[in-house]
């Protein structure tokens, strides 16, 4: 199985987690942020990826938290892949959730960029800034070395388009992630390498 078991303590934030990429969604998320934890629950379960995390706020800043997490994730992704040999390398998925429809393609490149354009209008959604929802995902885009595109159609509640984003997100990356039984022993890349 891919795992990886990742902490990283700052002046700022301590976080712990483990990851196994091959689970099946089980999560036990301590973060108190409550919309944050809602999202990191519905990525775990959408992508079936098995997540033990617990990150403590030291500053009582929550840009620092959702930063520090998402740089924790990304790590964790690029440790448990490993070479990723036999990877389908891409990935991608559509989610809709009430009037809210969102897409992301995500490419485990070995290079970061990310592009969220969720078209959010409002400023919170309950204790969450969202701002830092597109920050998050660039965080983790640089953190693990993969390119990832996220895009909302259509959606005018707030909570429905960054929940639809979280769970395109996972299902995509699990798509990435998963290995191609055909070709389990080649790197998905003319280059060699990832």
């Amino acid at each position: 199985m891919r795992k990886a078991n990742i902490e990283r303590n700052t002046l700022e934030t301590q976080i712990k987690l483990e990851l196994n990429i091959d689970g099946c969604g089980k999560k036990n998320i301590q973060i108190d942020i409550p919309f944050f934890k809602h999202m990191l629950e519905q990525f775990a379960a959408h992508g079936y990826f098995d997540i033990d995390l617990t990150a403590k706020s030291l500053d009582g800043d929550i840009h620092h938290s959702v930063e520090d997490v998402a740089i924790v994730l990304g790590q964790a992704f690029k440790e448990a892949l490993g070479d990723k040999k036999g990877i389908n390398r891409y990935g991608n998925a559509s989610v809709p959730m009430d009037e809210a429809l969102v897409l992301t393609a995500i490419d485990l490149s070995g290079r970061a960029y990310s592009n969220t354009d969720l078209n959010i209008k409002e400023e919170k959604t309950g204790d969450f800034d969202t701002i830092l929802v597109k920050h998050f995902f660039s965080s983790f885009a640089a953190n693990s070395l993969s390119t990832i595109h996220i895009k909302s159609l259509y959606g005018d509640d707030t909570h429905h388009v960054i929940e639809a984003a979280f769970k395109s997100f996972a299902r995509a990356l699990k798509a990435a992630c998963e290995i191609d039984e055909k070709h389990k022993d080649i790197t998905p890349s003319t280059k060699g390498v990832l």
